[in-house]
């Protein structure tokens, strides 16, 4: 027999008493029977809650999990993203730099041929006159103060 079959049998057969039972004793009976029956359906609900509660446990702990799987692979394709990307930005600032040096080579080598040539330099800041530095009009040689071709020395002399 059922379990279910059972519990009928048995519901039957307690119909059956309570017919035959006397008032007094009826009226206890439904008590307890009330009593019994409020036990069982607040334990059948607890035990059902506790069971979906614990479902939604696990559940939220394997959605926790993927989760945590799929940020930390996003995570390293991340890392290895950015760091291709810094190695990309080091080869072209190297190869930048190897410009610039080459460049600065190509300056200061010209500038030695320059100097070597003794072509016209730029004057630095120190070495352009100043105000005071110009003669005034006072300075200026005179018709006078101008050495002809008799007073200049010869070899022999």
């Amino acid at each position: 027999m059922d379990k279910k079959d059972v519990e009928k049998a048995a519901l039957k057969a307690g119909k059956k008493i309570v017919e035959h039972t006397p008032e007094p004793v009826k009226e206890k009976v439904e008590e307890k029977v009330k009593e019994k029956a409020k036990e069982k359906f607040v334990e059948k609900t607890e035990g059902k809650l506790q069971e979906k509660a614990n479902e939604a446990s696990e559940k939220l702990q394997e959605t926790k999990e993927k989760n945590a799987q799929k940020v930390h692979g996003k995570g390293e394709d991340a890392k290895e993203k950015l760091q291709d990307v810094l190695l990309s930005v080091k080869d072209k600032l190297s190869d930048v730099k190897e410009a610039g040096e080459n460049f600065q080579e190509k300056v200061s080598s010209s500038d030695d041929k320059e100097k070597s040539k003794s072509k016209r330099k730029i004057k630095g800041a120190n070495q352009i006159k100043k105000a005071t530095d110009i003669k005034s009009s006072t300075k200026i040689k005179s018709s006078n103060d101008i050495k002809s071709s008799t007073d200049l020395k010869t070899m022999g002399s």
